[in-house]
């Protein structure tokens, strides 16, 4: 069972941008459990204990998230996942918690999702920074839905700790205007185009 110290959620709402108003404003939901790490300090070759937790973590944080910003969750249009590890730990178990089975409760939380969901990790004592990669969640080809949200929690994570973050999105970024493909073009068929 994920042992959690804590879960932070925060919304970032940007109302101006480049002296222009944004209207509606953009958001950015995340949703960040702090757990233990059953592993710090040891090797383990079996990391499906942490692939488990990821399952669990996918579902309960993409709720949350989508909660945060206060919208269905067919509404959510970008998404993307990340985790620190505390020093003792390795960048393998962050990969056990965001690769195998975090995926599918994820997308159940969001309302679907055609494209792979972006993801980071990294290494790093309390207080480290993630920037988490976000793209539209049907199409990663859309430009307008490149983006990233930083996370980062004063005391976390500790040594025997592991940060898990969801991020989820209600809109692309504030006045996007780079050309690429649109979401209205998106055909959401093969998680691409």
């Amino acid at each position: 069972m994920v042992e959690i110290r804590k879960v932070v959620t925060i919304v970032e709402e940007i109302q101006r941008e480049g002296e222009k108003e944004v209207s509606p404003p953009t958001r950015k939901g995340a949703a960040v459990a702090v757990i233990k790490n059953p592993f710090a300090g040891k090797y383990e070759k079996d990391l499906s204990v942490l692939m488990d937790y990821g399952e669990k973590l996918g579902g309960m944080l993409g709720e949350r998230a989508v909660a945060a910003l206060g919208i269905f969750k067919e509404r959510v249009e970008s998404y993307g996942k990340g985790a620190i590890v505390g020093l003792q730990g390795e960048l393998e178990h962050a990969a056990a918690i965001l690769h195998p089975k975090l995926g599918a409760p994820l997308r159940e939380a969001v309302g679907g999702g055609k494209a792979i969901i972006p993801s980071a990790k990294k290494m790093g004592p309390a207080g480290a920074a993630l920037d988490v990669p976000l793209h539209f969640k049907n199409a990663a080809f859309v430009r307008s839905h490149f983006d990233a949200m930083e996370i980062r929690i004063n005391d976390a994570p500790r040594d025997d700790e592991i940060v898990v973050a969801i991020v989820v999105t209600d809109s692309g970024r504030p006045l996007a205007r780079v050309g690429g493909l649109r979401k209205e073009e998106a055909k959401g068929e093969d998680g691409l185009r």
